[in-house]
């Protein structure tokens, strides 16, 4: 056998190649490779590329799972491409059989370790090859390094995700989701998926796999807007991942090639790190970084005030809007975005789509009032939703039909909307011709992108399956984006979906910035946050700040905290806060604005673990040359004091500081001997921001 092995920016890598026989993946781990570990009997079932198609034999007992899959069992290597681009190493294996060529790319990055995968597949036969699951990245043996049995010392992290309820991870061991060791194999397989277009309406599309013995560990992500999958089984002895987004088990995919075509899988991106969940987490936050488009928004770090959240709720009028407009720049607020309900007198939900102006709303025009905005020193923004039109809009009843997502020869309808198909020119050039009209005629410089359906399965028209159409609309959607932002390349659109139900990097690394949530109780929005880097660079994750009206100071504070290490999004009925309130958001505003160029630049810290919704303390950081900023929350607990871990600093001179706010009388202790930060906050429901410093 034929190994090819090596290290790159501390990921190990392995994989076979033979002529004659199939190129495995051996190994991908920050551990190095004992070829001793792997079972004889596995290596069957190893073959990197992981793909099955119609007519062919799924040859293996496997019940649900994606194993014994047909090509994949013939493939054959071929030859493999190993060089360096401008990113990193780019690795790019090709295997042939019965007229297909299948090619697993790999590409790593510089001095990050983290490796994006995808797979090509090409129809090189006389015969058509209907696909029917293409796996981005396989992997079997994450469990070999370690003694102890896989039961004991694998530990799955998930990260359940909804709506108001986004990033919260549990942690579990494979037997308490029920896998267990049994005879050679199970039958069981811990999967995952979300099928249509909220990816991340009930799980973020990623996971992270932990072998707690020898401290290797995963943590994934698939980078696609339609439908996903990934699982975890066993075989032989070895515990396999498989991650995708092309199945038609999981997302009702299904493809045809003719001779000739060809296919590629969504990326998927896997860090590879020892160190644990923090560690994962920073790696996967700078490629996050690479793979981004460039723009001025994630370096700038502009504050946003935006009417909706606890304010207007979308109910926007001049009237309401003027004194707003005023207290939101005397604040310091940067762009202002009049939200959802600009372009309706009255209900709006069921007549979205033409994205005109209610003359209603606005005596003196939405133009003047925008106007106003600019006057007061903001860059203005509006709210849409592009994919969608109103059931009621009286443009749905003159277009074709073709601009619509059909299922059994229907349109489809969710929640009073239809899905407009981006595949069709028409759809383009209808959603273009908003786009610019917004920004030439209006000057509006900030989009908030909406998206509150779910289309399902996808659509039946100019497609193999429902899946397939989803998916390439998915990515004419993408295509199109791309479009927008050549033609505006200092035009911020945020990216939102009901929140956070769209949180997913083929969006991600076009769109700026995120919304993480409609979470509108101030209380348990610190969990939200805090664990909102796990899934979404900290300059790109927006969090709402909304002093209530009736509030009092300390909840003003803890508003501004929730926000205050990311992105503000400032909210909250401003112009009737009492003088001594309005004061804390300018603070807020005015500290954030003295620090947010070190945000790019940061990674993440959670010196109590990633929090859960109900947890009595929360606490994040941002770790960046020489400084940590710590946001703490104390919620429900009954004890005032808490010691904060700092290992990486123990034995070091820190300086610590209350940075916010100012008037904050909190008692707190550098302990250095053990690493740690001791701080007593003497309500609960509390919140406050330190600033560390200390020597590189």
């Amino acid at each position: 056998m034929s190994i090819i092995s090596f290290e790159e920016n501390g990921v190990h890598f392995a994989f076979t190649a033979d002529p004659g026989e199939p190129a495995l993946l051996l190994h991908c781990s920050s551990l190095p490779f004992d070829p001793a570990l792997l079972h004889p009997g596995a290596r069957p079932f190893m073959n990197m590329a992981q793909l099955h198609a119609a007519g062919e034999n799924q040859n293996d007992h496997h019940g649900s799972k994606h194993t014994g899959n047909m090509p994949s069992g013939r493939l054959i290597y071929q030859g493999h491409q190993d060089e360096y681009n401008a990113l990193g190493r780019s690795l790019t294996v090709r295997q042939c059989a019965d007229g297909v060529t299948v090619i697993s790319h790999y590409q790593f990055y510089t001095d990050i370790p983290v490796i994006r995968a995808w797979t090509e597949v090409v129809n090189v036969g006389g015969e058509p090859l209907g696909l029917e699951y293409v796996a981005s990245f396989a992997l079997t043996g994450l469990e070999k390094e370690g003694l102890l049995p896989w039961k004991d010392k694998m530990q799955l992290a998930v990260p359940h995700n909804t709506w108001a309820y986004e990033a919260q991870w549990q942690r579990y061991t494979l037997p308490e989701l029920g896998l267990y060791p049994k005879n050679d194999f199970s039958l069981k397989r811990i999967a995952y998926s979300s099928t249509g277009s909220w990816p991340s309406s009930e799980y973020l599309p990623m996971g992270y796999l932990e072998n707690t013995q020898c401290g290797s560990a995963l943590l994934w992500q698939i980078e696609t807007n339609a439908s996903w999958n990934w699982e975890i089984s066993d075989l032989d002895g070895h515990l396999y991942i498989q991650l995708s987004s092309a199945s038609q088990q999981e997302g009702h995919w299904y493809k045809r090639l003719e001779k000739g075509e060809s296919f590629i899988s969504d990326p998927v991106a896997i860090a590879v790190v020892s160190g644990g969940m923090e560690e994962a987490v920073g790696a996967l936050t700078r490629y996050r970084r690479v793979i981004r488009r460039p723009n001025e928004d994630n370096q700038t770090l502009p504050v946003i005030f935006n009417d909706y959240m606890n304010c207007l709720m979308g109910d926007p009028t001049t009237q309401r809007e003027l004194p707003l407009i005023q207290a939101a720049a005397e604040a310091g607020c940067e762009y202002y975005v009049i939200d959802a309900g600009w372009y309706s007198d009255g209900p709006w939900w069921d007549g979205v789509g033409e994205w005109l102006p209610a003359p209603g709303r606005f005596p003196g025009g939405l133009r003047a009032l925008l106007d106003e905005i600019r006057r007061q020193g903001m860059i203005p923004g509006l709210w849409l939703e592009i994919e969608v039109m109103g059931i009621h809009c009286p443009l749905a009843a003159t277009v074709p039909e073709s601009w619509f997502f059909c299922r059994h020869g229907k349109p489809v309808i969710d929640h009073d909307r239809y899905q407009l198909d981006f595949r069709n020119p028409d759809v383009r050039a209808h959603a273009d011709a908003v786009i610019d009209r917004l920004v030439q005629e209006y000057g509006v410089g900030y989009i908030k992108m909406d998206y509150n359906i779910n289309a399902g399965l996808g659509t039946e028209r100019s497609a193999d399956s429902f899946g397939d159409g989803l998916l390439s609309h998915t990515r004419a959607y993408l295509a199109w984006l791309d479009g927008v932002f050549a033609r505006y390349p200092n035009l911020v659109i945020e990216n939102c979906s009901s929140g956070g139900m769209r949180m997913d990097y083929a969006l991600l690394s076009r769109h700026s910035i995120q919304s993480t949530s409609d979470q509108t109780r101030y209380l348990y929005y610190p969990s939200i946050a805090a664990a909102s880097p796990t899934a979404v660079t900290p300059e790109q994750s927006a969090v709402w700040s909304y002093p209530l009206a009736d509030g009092t100071v300390e909840e003003t504070v803890f508003n501004m905290i929730n926000a205050m290490l990311l992105r503000i999004h400032q909210s909250g009925h401003l112009a009737n806060l009492s003088p001594q309130r309005f004061a804390v958001v300018r603070e807020g505003i005015a500290y954030y604005k003295s620090i947010r160029r070190l945000i790019p630049q940061s990674l993440p810290i959670w010196p109590l673990g990633l929090p859960r919704m109900g947890d009595p303390w929360v606490c994040f950081g941002l770790q960046v040359k020489g400084k940590i900023f710590l946001a703490l929350w104390r919620l429900s607990s009954s004890e005032p004091q808490i010691t904060l871990p700092l290992p990486k600093l123990k034995g070091r001179q820190v300086q610590v500081s209350c940075a916010f706010p100012s008037f904050s009388r909190t008692r707190f202790e550098w302990n250095a001997c053990a690493g740690s930060l001791s701080v007593i906050m003497d309500e609960p429901n509390t919140a406050r921001l330190f600033e560390l410093g200390f020597e590189e």
